[in-house]
């Protein structure tokens, strides 16, 4: 870890990385297997997570309790320690063993950052901004068009227009973050939820 912290992916446990190394990695492992119609850096996991979050937010009645918002924040917080977003047609082909290192991973961080199981309800919630921010990011950063997400991604949600992120940090809507941003943003909004 860039902290010089050492992680074992067999056995992992909650203090093998500190919040930073956590917001590096995150910031330095891209989605779309790093392809991008934007100049610069691919889209970061840090930049989804986040924009995840706020979508969640945007979406929640009543609003997100803080432990709620953080397993938000985190959900996706094992491809950070691995460095890895796995495409998903890849994933079928990578079988158990995959599976289970995922496993293993997301156990030490919800045990690390007290992230509550989810609900059916909860997990529906989250499912459905995951896969709303998919299609748009499959439109506005990775160039495929609104009929090839559904047609050959097989992504059903609507392409939204409307950048989550763009009340909170303005700039170009839809515009990867450079890493340093990522990981600086990511870890002021985790330490933000975790007071």
């Amino acid at each position: 870890m860039p902290s010089g912290r050492r992680l074992d992916l067999l056995s992992p446990t909650p203090f093998d990385w500190t919040d930073e190394d956590l917001a590096i990695g995150l910031a330095r492992t891209f989605r779309w297997g790093g392809h991008s119609v934007w100049p610069g850096a691919p889209l970061s996991v840090a930049q989804h997570s986040l924009a995840v979050l706020a979508l969640r937010r945007a979406k929640a009645k009543g609003g997100l309790a803080q432990a709620e918002a953080r397993r938000e924040l985190l959900h996706d917080a094992e491809e950070g320690l691995l460095g890895f977003d796995c495409i998903s047609p890849l994933k079928p082909f990578l079988g158990a063993g995959f599976a289970a290192l995922q496993d293993r991973l997301s156990a030490v961080v919800a045990l690390r950052y007290a992230l509550p199981p989810w609900s059916p309800e909860t997990k529906r919630a989250h499912k459905a901004c995951d896969i709303a921010l998919a299609a748009a990011e499959a439109v506005h950063v990775a160039g495929w068009t609104a009929a090839e997400v559904r047609g050959t991604l097989g992504i059903r949600a609507a392409v939204i227009d409307a950048d989550p992120l763009a009340p909170q940090y303005g700039g170009d809507p839809w515009r990867p973050w450079p890493p340093e941003q990522a990981a600086e943003r990511f870890l002021s909004a985790l330490r933000s939820l975790a007071r």
